[in-house]
């Protein structure tokens, strides 16, 4: 019966269709680049979120789908952010630390994009789980703008929620996505350690 299970899977990863692949190849590397405090994480996030539309419409996870779209501006605003010179030096915006007003921000936002989002998607969608995707949805709209500021703490938030998102993934059958974020949560741990070296070294 194990056996049986393992070949079920294998099957289950070789058998997913080459956008998903394609989506979980440019995910990993636009996650790395931007631990490795690289630009180049920018184009190719939004390569990644385009596929990831698609993927989650067709898996009725509407409120991820439609966090894609945001994130298409939000990457688009990191891409200007990262590249903008905060004087005439090479010398690019520097990495810091969240204010207390970004935490209360952060949290009314996450309270309120979950609310809101999950109880629309209850009532009006077939979504799977509406206020988990909600929920999770919220977080990453908050992680990728502190992303895009430059602000150490995105990467926790970003560890926490991708625990989530292993479980959801899993249970609608995006083996091979769930695996990409059980890989996001190393780079996330990576690149909240080289972020607050970072950090450090400026100071």
């Amino acid at each position: 019966m194990a056996s049986a299970d393992l070949t079920s899977t294998l099957e289950s990863f070789i058998g997913s269709g080459w956008l998903e692949w394609t989506g979980v190849f440019t995910g990993i590397l636009c996650v790395w680049l931007a631990a490795k405090n690289n630009i180049l994480n920018w184009p190719v996030a939004i390569v990644n979120v385009s596929i990831y539309g698609l993927i989650f419409f067709d898996s009725k996870l509407y409120s991820d789908m439609g966090l894609q779209i945001c994130f298409i501006l939000i990457n688009g605003y990191g891409w200007y952010y990262w590249s903008k010179r905060k004087d005439k030096t090479q010398q690019p915006a520097p990495v810091i630390n969240i204010s207390k007003s970004e935490i209360i921000i952060s949290l009314i936002s996450i309270l309120l994009l979950t609310t809101v989002s999950g109880f629309f998607l209850h009532q009006h969608t077939q979504a799977a789980y509406p206020y988990i995707d909600s929920f999770c949805t919220a977080c990453s709209l908050v992680a990728q703008a502190l992303l895009a500021r430059r602000v150490i703490q995105n990467w926790l938030i970003w560890i926490a929620v991708d625990f989530i998102y292993v479980a959801v993934y899993i249970s609608r059958d995006l083996k091979p996505t769930a695996l990409m974020y059980c890989i996001y949560i190393y780079i996330a741990w990576m690149g909240y350690r080289e972020w607050k070296k970072t950090y450090i070294e400026q100071t």
